[in-house]
């Protein structure tokens, strides 16, 4: 934190947005994966209210079939900073009869975090949810406000959302309805990277290159794991691999790469000319998969 005073103009806004929610909101929580954008937002989170501590808990959607590397950085994570970490699991959602376990080929649990976090959002009355989400990820991020409202059922309207003029965000909402809040939304997935890079982050290993058992599908490349649904003529191989993005481990897939350092990383992204959605098999299962989603409540 010696050069909190070292800024640029992202990291002022995001500060900015930061602060803003604690003078509008009396229950903000941060939504966090364990991923670079959730940690790079844990980081400007300590710049906005150094040298106090982080003044709101970490909520984690935990899916069960997460990637090891990445649940373990979690918690190390927030043993040395001192966080408030609470988990909820969609195990219990499934368990509960409130959700449907998917099967076959696509099965995966993203899509059944929704109804984990709305319950989540309920039991502990948190009236904004702030997450990690970018507009140059995916069309209708791209829509978003900073200041994101959803009803009381949780859902999203991307055809009424409030304008937001200049640096004004508006935090006024009635009885049942929450905020989802956007503090890198004007970031890429460069700027995350310099920003890191910048700041000497520590992410999780998945981030740089490694060797991963793995097998191929639909042009993709996904990792070997009892958690994900895989055929008996798929064969796996041993590649060497990064993830761009992280989900959990039936919805994200790897790409393959050399790139074992910051600076090795900052140097493929500048070059790709692939978006790192396209990592994002749950992204694949339709033209407005995301934004369904979002519409039912996922951040």
């Amino acid at each position: 934190m010696s050069a909190i005073l070292k800024t640029n103009a992202l990291e002022s806004e995001a500060i900015y947005i930061f602060r803003e929610v604690i003078s509008q909101f009396d229950k903000p929580v941060l939504l966090f994966s364990g991923g670079k954008d959730s940690i790079t937002l844990v980081r400007l989170a300590q710049k906005a209210f150094f040298p106090a501590k982080i003044p709101f808990p970490l909520l984690h959607v935990d899916t069960g079939h997460n990637f090891p590397e990445t649940i373990e950085f979690r918690d190390r994570l927030v043993a040395e900073l001192g966080l408030e970490l609470i988990v909820r699991n969609v195990q219990d959602a499934i368990d509960e009869g409130k959700v449907v376990e998917e099967s076959g080929k696509y099965s995966s649990r993203n899509s059944l975090q929704t109804t984990t976090l709305l319950d989540a959002i309920e039991e502990f009355k948190f009236d904004a949810c702030i997450g990690g989400a970018r507009r140059d990820e995916e069309k209708a991020r791209a829509k978003e406000r900073i200041f994101s409202v959803r009803d009381d059922f949780g859902q999203w309207d991307e055809k009424n959302q409030r304008p937001e003029l200049f640096d004004i965000l508006n935090g006024k909402i009635e009885n049942g309805q929450n905020v989802r809040v956007f503090p890198i939304s004007n970031w890429t997935e460069l700027d995350v990277w310099s920003y890191i890079e910048q700041e000497q982050i520590e992410i999780p290993s998945i981030y740089f290159s490694h060797k991963r058992k793995v097998f191929l599908r639909d042009g993709m490349i996904w990792s070997h794991s009892p958690f994900v649904y895989q055929e008996e003529d798929e064969e796996i191989e041993e590649r060497i691999v990064r993830f761009r993005t992280v989900g959990d481990m039936s919805c994200t897939a790897a790409v393959d790469s050399y790139a074992a350092t910051i600076q090795e990383v900052v140097g493929e992204i500048r070059s790709s000319t692939i978006s790192e959605r396209g990592a994002r098999i749950d992204d694949k299962r339709s033209e407005a998969a995301m934004e369904k989603r979002k519409q039912q409540g996922y951040f």
